[in-house]
């Protein structure tokens, strides 16, 4: 069975261009995680957390338990640098049913899913930059999905190269909370309490659970494994340098903006939050360019999703494992992008814009993912087991602690979103479990049975 999930693979990656370097890998993992959800996250994560002492300690923890994920992941990626990142690694570790499990969750919930929320909080930015009615958040916000969509349809080159450019952009907003807010604030950043929410339905789980939807995006860097040069070796060092890079960023931008905004007005302010730090930091021109580079650095998280998800379905769809398979997985002769994959995410994600709720799907994303981040965490005791003796090209520091760390963390994570959003969880777990008649009716349809 291994022996022909490597043909499978290698045949997939003889299509696709092996020409993404370490900076444009890193420039990935950082953008695609640093987008709406530092911005648009905070008063969620105070309102669960019930202080500003509680909601930085919920920064950090989402932080550790981001980074001890992603050096776990890294030893399992560096095995495996091949396209479909979770999909192949789940495959290779629990067999082919597993395997299609974690890719039909990556595509019928959790990256749709997340792509949907991200637009639409920058349709949320974008109403109140051009002072529009909530009448155009959705357009707005399914339009700059196409254009980004129609972006990742030409050479990878260029989607990398958008990447670069925006994730720099980054960097204008992120310093300018940070420097103002540590240096300008004068509220205490750790004692403030939240008494209006005191009968709030939130808890410390919920208010991590938040920060990890912030944090997330960081393994997506993995669906382009067979597109890195060098991945076993560039893989692994862009999920920690990214992940650190981010985890230092978020502690600096939440503890800036509590130490300029009083706790309870982040309360009142929602997610409207950061807009009004910048217009009260910087005046009205000030604030009005610090959004500009908040919306830069959306689009460019934008930008990694839609550029990353459509590999997974690529990727099953060069399997055969999908309905409509040979239409999923078409590439564009000179592109060599996957343009009806493409395609269907942004009509899908377009769908979920209009009819759900961004802070539920970003809920709903993150529990989904991480039962399978669980999985492979703990994968990577079965790998070593099974390979006792041979050496790896990347080994996780500190093994066994930090990925104890990251499958105690998750487990931390899921349990505390079933206690609060059981229901959600069940819609979930069934969207997941539709995947099970599908597997089988391809493997049967294709003439082919497990092994």
């Amino acid at each position: 069975m291994k022996v022909r999930i490597a043909m499978q693979t290698a045949q997939t990656e003889t299509k696709l261009n092996r020409s993404l370097g370490f900076w444009s890998a890193l420039s990935l993992v950082v953008g695609t995680v640093i987008g709406s959800g530092i911005f648009f996250k905070q008063s969620s994560v105070l309102d669960s957390a019930g202080s500003t002492s509680n909601a930085l300690l919920a920064w950090l923890l989402g932080g550790i338990i981001t980074l001890t994920a992603g050096l776990t992941i890294a030893e399992v990626g560096a095995q495996m640098p091949h396209t479909g990142g979770l999909y192949v690694y789940m495959e290779n570790i629990y067999g082919k049913l597993w395997g299609f499990l974690s890719g039909w969750m990556q595509i019928a919930v959790y990256g749709p899913a997340i792509i949907a929320s991200i637009a639409a909080y920058l349709g949320i930015l974008l109403v109140g930059f051009f002072h529009l009615s909530n009448g155009w958040q959705a357009p707005l916000s399914i339009g700059v999905i196409v254009l980004i969509g129609l972006l990742n349809m030409v050479e990878n080159r260029w989607g990398a190269a958008f990447q670069i450019v925006t994730t720099l952009g980054k960097l204008l907003p992120i310093g300018a909370i940070i420097i103002f807010g540590l240096f300008f604030g004068d509220q205490n950043a750790f004692g403030q309490t939240l008494h209006t929410v005191q009968q709030s339905t939130g808890n410390f789980g919920v208010a991590v659970l938040a920060t990890l939807f912030a944090y997330d995006g960081w393994i997506l860097v993995a669906n382009l494994g067979g597109e890195i040069k060098e991945p076993q070796k560039l893989l692994p060092r862009a999920i920690i340098l990214g992940i650190s890079l981010v985890l230092v960023a978020y502690t600096l931008v939440t503890y800036g903006i509590l130490h300029f905004i009083p706790a309870e007005t982040i309360h009142k302010l929602g997610q409207q939050t950061t807009i009004y730090f910048a217009q009260a930091a910087f005046g009205t021109i000030g604030g009005r360019l610090l959004n500009i580079g908040i919306i830069v650095s959306m689009v460019g998280c934008l930008n990694g999703k839609i550029m990353t998800f459509p590999r997974i379905i690529y990727a099953m769809a060069e399997r055969k494992q999908l309905p409509f398979s040979n239409k999923l997985s078409y590439l564009h002769p000179k592109s060599h992008e996957p343009i009806i994959a493409t395609l269907f995410i942004l009509v899908y994600a377009s769908i979920m814009i209009i009819f759900f709720n961004p802070d539920r799907l970003s809920d709903l994303c993150i529990f989904t993912v991480y039962c399978f981040y669980v999985a492979t965490f703990i994968g990577v005791f079965l790998l070593r087991k099974r390979h006792t003796g041979e050496k790896r090209p990347f080994s996780t520091p500190g093994f066994p602690i930090t990925p104890l760390i990251a499958i105690l963390g998750a487990l931390f994570v899921i349990i505390s979103e079933i206690g609060s959003d059981l229901p959600g969880v069940l819609l979930s777990l069934v969207i997941v479990a539709l995947g099970i008649p599908v597997y089988y009716y391809k493997q049967r349809s294709n003439g082919k049975t497990e092994q």
